[in-house]
């Protein structure tokens, strides 16, 4: 398992069109990918558990992935994040 943490830069923090963004990009790999903010665990290929994790401007989270391709995975994430996913 890898992790690290990213902040978020989105003005709007991750509402429907960057979650969507995110989410596309974590299901191209086979590993399980994750995210904490504050006790919260999310499901970073599920649009809904990514809404729901309610991640705002500034916000910092921590990207966990576990499987075979997880080093790949976790810059991937973490890319997407400071490029903004879209915005």
């Amino acid at each position: 398992m890898v992790s690290q943490k990213v902040t978020i830069k989105n003005p709007t923090g991750l509402h429907l069109r960057p979650a969507g963004i995110l989410c596309k990009e974590a299901m191209q790999f086979k590993s399980l990918i994750t995210f904490k903010h504050k006790e919260n665990t999310a499901n970073a290929k599920s649009v809904l558990s990514v809404l729901g994790a309610c991640i705002k401007s500034g916000d910092e989270i921590e990207f966990c992935c576990e499987g075979e391709d997880e080093e790949v995975a976790l810059a991937a994430m973490v890319q997407a994040v400071e490029n903004g996913l879209g915005e």
